[in-house]
């Protein structure tokens, strides 16, 4: 019992260096920064790059022009599906045609959608990240055409319930 009393204070001994200079246990400069503190501007405040306003501005427009294509044809889709009759009829099938056609045009404003999020990822992979005004336009594009989708989308299965699909 002894020599293992012994060994565990030999053992202990060995674990602490002589002397030198220890470091101060007093706090840094960087950690009496409040993390809390707000930022006073971003560090890349340039505006909106014109190209990229551009382009999203065009991918806008694309995806209503393709939203008003998609109201008529939606349109008579609805018509033809309020009409329609049993499953497997001739009006049925006229109105699933329909809707089909309604699904087609939903193409641009799709399209558009997936060409704002290629933009956000194209940036991301070559540049390494975006700027926050580009960020912010982004955004704001991607929404807008995100709510035009997401109108077209709630009539589609609006449609499809109606004919059973």
């Amino acid at each position: 019992m002894r020599t293992l009393a012994c060994l565990a204070l030999l053992t202990l001994s060995a674990c602490s260096a002589p002397g030198g200079p220890y470091p101060s246990l007093r706090p840094r400069a960087a950690e009496a920064i409040d993390p809390r503190v707000p930022v006073v501007r971003p560090i890349n405040d340039r505006p909106v790059t014109a190209g990229l306003a551009a382009r999203l501005a065009a991918l806008i427009d694309q995806a209503r022009i393709g939203d008003a294509a998609f109201g008529s044809a939606a349109a008579s889709a609805e018509k033809l599906a309020a009409s329609a009759g049993a499953p497997q009829s001739e009006s049925w099938i006229a109105a699933q045609e329909a809707l089909t056609a309604a699904i087609a045009a939903r193409r641009p404003t799709a399209a558009a959608l997936s060409d704002i999020d290629e933009i956000a990822a194209t940036a991301l992979q070559t540049q390494g990240g975006i700027a926050p005004n580009d960020q912010a336009a982004i955004q704001r594009a991607a929404a807008a055409v995100g709510s035009l989708d997401q109108r077209q989308a709630q009539r589609i299965d609006a449609m499809q319930k109606r004919l059973g699909l």
